[in-house]
């Protein structure tokens, strides 16, 4: 990726940091050929990245936000990859969404920055565009057996809570629970760096 990018293209720091870990966790379960739908793409590093990785899928990033579209867009440009497809605007929350069919769905770090009911409402729209078997990856810290994995991980709580009462770390169970109510199994719980986890949800 080029030095310079354009003035749109913003940076989050945690997105160097947990980039290949996450790649290396979907490896593991992405499919050969397909469209992988990226939800709330951010900043669009994570989709520049990932894409040269899976050549054989359409790598689709989407946000609500118009200047994380711009961003997404920018970033998308420098990388150059064939398969990686222009940015889609999406609200989890509104059907339908702009992808019909996907054959895998991916959402790091944002059911702790959002209200409870994204979620569901990402657990929803994705059991609605994903066939039998596909999964659906959620990266991000969790509570496990309702309590916090780390001393950092419940601090990071708190101060997700300050921000907005709204927010939060979630607890897998409770997630795995809504999940199951749109036709998910919970496949596998991957340890990730940083007291985060990789969450595989196949659909049924």
């Amino acid at each position: 990726m080029p030095a310079t990018l354009p003035p749109a293209a913003l940076h989050f720091p945690a997105t160097r940091r947990n980039r290949e870990p996450i790649r290396v966790a979907l490896a593991e379960i992405l499919p050969a050929a397909g469209i992988v739908l990226e939800i709330a793409s951010g900043s669009g590093e994570h989709a520049a990245y990932f894409a040269p990785f899976f050549p054989d899928v359409t790598w689709q990033p989407t946000d609500r936000d118009p200047t994380l579209l711009a961003s997404i867009a920018a970033h998308a440009a420098a990388a150059g990859a064939p398969n990686l497809a222009p940015p889609l605007p999406l609200d989890v929350a509104e059907r339908p969404w702009p992808v019909a069919t996907a054959n895998a769905v991916v959402a790091i770090n944002l059911i702790h920055i959002a209200p409870w009911q994204t979620c569901l409402d990402l657990l929803a729209g994705a059991a609605a565009v994903m066939p039998p078997g596909a999964p659906l990856f959620l990266y991000g810290p969790f509570r496990q057996g309702g309590r916090h994995t780390a001393p950092s991980n419940e601090a990071f709580d708190r101060s997700l809570r300050q921000q907005d009462p709204a927010w939060g770390v979630r607890d897998l169970d409770a997630v795995a629970a809504a999940a199951a109510l749109d036709g998910f199994r919970l496949d596998r719980v991957i340890e990730m760096p940083a007291n985060n986890l990789g969450v595989v949800f196949r659909r049924t």
